[in-house]
This record gives structure tokens, sequence and C-alpha cells, in this order.
């Protein structure tokens, strides 16, 4: 079975984006690439689409925190390509308090859940998305439970005395 060429992949990563590539790396048994956040879509639809690289499948698409980061944010994609047995993993950061990415739900319909998700648990917005809502928390849920900054206790019990706990 043929394997990711990944000097192929880097070079035509940088002859089509060229700055908009930050980083690149072969983490574990994954390819990664670290890009622009506007330059996010273009890429993974590049990936998609070129005949060659066939990434076709979209895995998985996730939120990322680090709070001490000068770009805390971040929205990770993970790719598949089937016939290939390839995966690749593209991330891109922003400084932005309130995160806003270009939706993938043109390229893949199934993205819809998976960013309902990363607003649902780090307050994402993803311009273009036909139905951004929580998909898993209560609507009334105040906040995004997992930025590192969402207190580990629920705040709005009111039925638990921490006394109890030895605190």
């Amino acid at each position: 079975m043929p394997t990711l060429n990944i000097e192929l992949l880097e070079s035509k990563l940088k002859e089509n984006f060229n700055e908009k590539i930050l980083s690149t790396d072969k983490d574990a048994d994954m390819f990664s690439i670290v890009v622009t956040k506007e330059a996010l879509h273009d890429v993974v639809q590049f990936l998609k689409e070129d005949a060659y690289f066939n990434f076709h499948y979209l895995t998985t698409l996730g939120g990322l925190h680090y709070p001490d980061s000068p770009f805390p944010f971040g929205l990770m994609v993970q790719l598949h390509n089937m016939p290939e047995n390839s995966r690749i993993r593209i991330k891109a950061f922003t400084g932005d308090h309130e995160p806003t990415f270009q939706t993938l739900t043109n390229l893949w319909p199934a993205a819809n859940w998976m960013e309902r998700e990363a607003y649902d648990f780090f307050g994402f917005r993803f311009t273009g998305h036909h139905d951004l809502r929580r998909i898993l928390n209560m609507d009334s849920l105040e906040g995004w439970p997992l930025r590192k900054e969402y207190p580990l206790e629920d705040p709005f019990r009111k039925d638990k005395d921490d006394k109890m706990f030895g605190r």
C-alpha cells in the first residue's frame, strides 16, 4: 500500500499557500500542519479536492484552548484518505476572545454536528453555518465548559454543600 509522500505534500502546500502555512510536523504516525486562520478552509478544500492527495473523509473537527498562549484558541481538523490509509491533521489558531472560523459544512455536511459541538463547548462561531446552536448542553447553560477558565464545580447548583467534602 502506498504511503503519503510528505515531501510532495509540503511542496504543494508551500506552492499553493506559501506564507499561510505556518509550520509542518510529523507527529507519531500523522503529518500535521499549522495554517493561518484565514487559510484553513482553503487548505482543507485543497486537500479534499486534489486528486493525488484525496483527503476526502472528515474524521474530526474540534476546538483547542491554550489560555497562556498569545493565540489561545485553535481549531483542529483531521482528514483521512481511505484508499491510501493516510491521515493528516490541520490546525489554525486565533487570538480572538470570541473565535470565529469559516464553516466546513459546504465541504462536508457532517461538519454541522462537529461545529455545533465546538460552539457548544468552546464558544467558537462558524461563518456560514446554517444552524449554530448548542447540541449537547442545555440551552440555559452559561459559558463554555471546555475553556480552561470554566469552573470545575458547577456554580449554579444549589443542592450541593461543599462542607460535606471538607471544603
